[in-house]
């Protein structure tokens, strides 16, 4: 596959994806996992046939690829061949792959207290406590500006978020305190958490090097990311009798069965509801049940001892 052969196809497929209105990094994605399929026919993408897109199927999973991958990958295609080649017969061999849905790795307030203090550094406590005290995604954090913050109604200004959907997120005293530290030291412009540029926001990889450092100097055994975080902020809230749908809202989930994952992993919750069993009369036995119970026990060992 050379440069001069995919160029024409690639920039078609971007118009293709610009005209949609994808995001800049779904577009980065997509071509790349089309690049990906080309590599492994040796030849151009536009050439496939359904035993290519068969074969390729079975060298990803063949090769331990991941549900995630392989479902991008399905993705990317099925545009790519709908969409940028007109050939819609070639889709039907493509089918998303569906993944179980694990628990989500929550922390204790504790743990999440232990975090926060072991951040390397003002900027990332800060960020991270975003994460935490906003329930914020990290794409969401990093993007954040200064302007964004809104103290007098107590908010923050979620511009483009997932599905590219503004929304607001709470801000609570501490979280203001906090980031009014940070801008007192810092007095960043525009980007709320620059960058080693200040012309461009932190990186998300740069915030989850942070994170995964103060776990490691909080002595946190969990797999911890920034969106660990994020899950903790929804559990939390849970336990503490937080209507569900106000935590949808704060989440910014657009379907309520997402949020109601959290009731899965809200152990206080989970602790505060009384069994069916517990409601019942009293199980145990009344004295005379007890004697009578006895009385026979004592018969069967009598029976069981062996003569002497």
């Amino acid at each position: 596959m050379t440069e001069q052969a995919i160029s024409p196809l690639r920039r078609r497929m971007i118009e293709d994806m610009s005209i949609r209105k994808f995001a800049a990094k779904t577009q980065h994605d997509y071509v790349q996992r089309v690049k990906d399929f080309a590599t492994f026919l040796e030849r151009s993408a536009a050439t496939a046939e359904a035993e290519d897109v068969r074969r390729y199927r079975l060298h990803l999973t063949a090769s331990g690829a991941g549900t995630p991958k392989i479902n991008a990958t399905v993705a990317a295609l099925r545009f790519f061949f709908k969409v940028t080649l007109d050939r819609p017969d070639l889709v039907k061999h493509l089918s998303f792959i569906h993944e179980p849905r694990k628990l989500p790795v929550v922390l204790s307030p504790e743990e999440v207290a232990r975090f926060l203090e072991a951040a390397p550094g003002i900027k990332y406590k800060a960020a991270l406590s975003v994460a935490y005290g906003a329930g914020l995604r990290v794409s969401e954090v990093v993007s954040l500006k200064v302007s964004d913050i809104d103290s007098k109604r107590m908010m923050l200004r979620v511009e483009q978020g997932k599905g590219r959907k503004d929304r607001h997120a709470m801000l609570s005293p501490v979280l203001l305190d906090l980031l009014r530290d940070w801008y007192r030291i810092a007095r960043p412009q525009g980007w709320l958490f620059p960058g080693q540029n200040p012309v461009s926001p932190m990186s998300t990889r740069q915030l989850t090097r942070a994170c995964h450092a103060a776990a490691h100097m909080a002595e946190i055994a969990k797999r911890v990311s920034p969106h660990t975080l994020r899950h903790s902020f929804a559990t939390h809230l849970l336990e503490q009798n937080i209507d569900i749908r106000v935590i949808q809202v704060l989440l910014g989930h657009a379907k309520l069965d997402t949020t109601a994952l959290y009731t899965r992993v809200a152990t206080n919750t989970i602790r505060e509801v009384m069994s069916p069993l517990d409601r019942l009369t009293p199980l145990r036995p009344n004295k005379d049940e007890t004697k009578d119970a006895t009385k026979q026990e004592t018969k069967n060992e009598t029976k069981a001892e062996p003569p002497a």
